[in-house]
């Protein structure tokens, strides 16, 4: 016989746990969650930091020591906290494909759906599951050394080629597609997604790309180059990156700002589409150019609209028959 627990809905909550407010907001979600029939997800150690008392919400809380298999059986993912956090969620759910909502309590949140003071409303729409799922292009990141693999994992935003050395600079060869393309001098390359072009892609003067365009962005960081613009590409380009021989100092491959590994002379990078992609729970359908004013606040003053326009227009039409007349 099947328990109930067994086919109840489930939903992995993880938090910033370090901040008394994400401690709050993450506490509100297991209380109403629960409330609401639905299995709540913790890891345990975030659990002790939130003072829960797993007893007390027997059977509706489970605890996990496992981050890589945290998100089995789960709808979804909420993570509270800043797009760091988001992050990090995306990571802990990336070998599940489990979707993830995020609560926003940091600056910008570019990657998350709800605020902090939409709480009731966000839980509302997950235990009503009113809410859609959007799937975002990754990348998958490949280093070698002398033909041999030696570091593999994903990226959300982007994968970055960066000097390990303030004082000098990194040679490298940026190659498309098995082809040359350039050789730079350079602080580094930044490989980005569209979802992470507003990130470091954004910071480092390339271009912010609609989510709806599959395309992989490619910035130099700092070149001694003529050449050396930001440069948009296919989304199934292959993107290589090497590391000259002849570099007096090292190079250090970064993942999304949060996984590292060095690259010595000789390392050679790769970057393509993920094979998976992140998936993003959304409860509004407004338009990306409307998060984009909201998230950095862009002045729109004097904007009319279309319908505006067109009415102004309809007028002028008008006044010019009456004229005529």
């Amino acid at each position: 016989m099947t328990s109930a627990t067994e086919t109840a809905r489930r939903v992995l909550v993880l938090a910033h746990t370090g901040r008394s407010e994400a401690r709050d907001v993450a506490r509100a979600f297991v209380k109403e969650l629960t409330g609401h029939g639905i299995v709540v997800r913790l890891l345990r150690h975030e659990a002790d930091d939130l003072d829960l008392v797993p007893e007390d919400y027997q059977p509706s809380v489970e605890l996990t020591d496992s981050e890589s298999d945290a998100s089995h059986g789960c709808e979804l993912t909420v993570v509270i906290g800043g797009d760091g956090s988001i992050l990090r969620a995306a990571e802990v759910t990336h070998q599940r494909s489990t979707p993830v909502l995020g609560v926003n309590l940091g600056h910008v949140g570019f990657l998350a759906e709800a605020e902090h003071e939409d709480v009731a409303a966000t839980i509302d729409a997950i235990v009503h599951q009113r809410y859609t799922i959007e799937d975002r292009l990754t990348l998958d990141v490949k280093a070698y050394l002398a033909g041999r693999l030696v570091y593999a994992t994903f990226a959300v935003n982007e994968a970055s080629v960066e000097k390990a050395a303030r004082e000098r600079m990194l040679e490298v060869v940026v190659e498309i597609d098995d082809r040359p393309l350039s050789r730079w001098g350079c602080d580094g390359v930044v490989c980005a997604t569209p979802t992470g072009s507003t990130a470091y892609n954004f910071s480092a003067g390339g271009p912010i790309v609609w989510p709806q365009v599959e395309a992989l962005c490619i910035v130099p960081l700092s070149a001694h180059a003529l050449f050396a613009r930001p440069m948009v590409v296919a989304p199934s380009s292959v993107i290589a990156i090497e590391v000259l021989e002849g570099n007096q100092g090292s190079g250090v491959l970064w993942c999304d700002g949060r996984r590292s590994v060095d690259l010595p002379p000789g390392a050679r990078i790769e970057v393509s589409r993920g094979q998976r992609p992140v998936r993003l729970v959304r409860l509004h359908q407004a338009p990306f150019t409307d998060r984009l004013v909201a998230k950095f606040g862009l002045s729109v003053e004097g904007w009319r609209g279309a319908a505006a326009e067109r009415r102004q227009l309809r007028q002028a039409a008008s006044a010019a028959t009456g004229e005529a007349q």
